[in-house]
């Protein structure tokens, strides 16, 4: 049996099971994967009965649920600090955090108008000022990281950390509304979809049910 348990929605849609499971992926921790798809008449029922907050993901760990995806991550890479999950230089992980947060928080514009969407392609979609205000803000962090802190690896911070977790369902976003990008930040799109913990990701959800208000929007 399994010492995690990971509650998380429909693979295609849940940008922020995403983000939890790739916590858990990236620590090498066996977990028990518990999928509410979000086609189910009962969503709301079975996620509040799994979720204190209503919302996805949650973490079981013996008596302790954790309903977030940064608070699952922080929680993972405190017991298992072997595996890196942030970086190892403290300047380095104290923006690593920053940014992280940053996305935790913010670019309410940008995740409106782009849901996630793994298996579809919309090109051509008409942005608001708002949304490409949120584009290029997600640029500059994409391109200031690579130049600063980058240079061990492919990802923000060389190797795949949580920041990249977090960022993770932007790329996704990104590819299906075929968002372009300058510099660095375009490179590190294809490295971070390229990810294998992504991919398999993306495989699942591409044969999981359709759910037609989302699919049709």
């Amino acid at each position: 049996m399994s010492e995690y348990t990971l509650v998380i929605g429909s693979k295609n849609y849940s940008s922020w099971s995403l983000r939890g499971w790739l916590a858990l992926r990236m620590a090498e921790v066996p977990f028990e994967e518990r999928v509410i798809t979000f086609e189910r008449a009962d969503r709301t029922e079975a996620i509040n009965a799994q979720s204190p907050s209503g919302l996805v993901p949650v973490l079981y760990h013996g008596d302790l649920v954790i309903p977030d995806s940064l608070a699952i991550a922080e929680y993972i890479a405190e017991r298992h600090g072997q595996a890196g999950l942030w970086p190892d230089d403290p300047g380095a992980r104290a923006m690593a955090r920053s940014v992280s947060c940053e996305m935790h928080a913010g670019f309410s514009a940008l995740r409106q108008a782009l849901p996630m969407n793994v298996r579809r392609s919309r090109p051509g979609l008409a942005l608001s000022p708002e949304v490409g205000a949120d584009i290029r803000r997600i640029g500059e962090i994409w391109n200031a990281c690579r130049e600063n802190y980058g240079a061990g690896g492919r990802y923000l911070f060389g190797g795949f950390t949580i920041a990249d977790a977090m960022f993770a369902p932007v790329v996704s976003r990104f590819r299906t509304y075929e968002v372009a990008l300058e510099g660095a930040a375009q490179d590190y799109m294809a490295a971070v979809w390229e990810y294998p913990a992504l991919r398999e990701w993306a495989a699942a959800a591409a044969h999981e049910p359709a759910v037609e208000s989302y699919d049709s929007a």
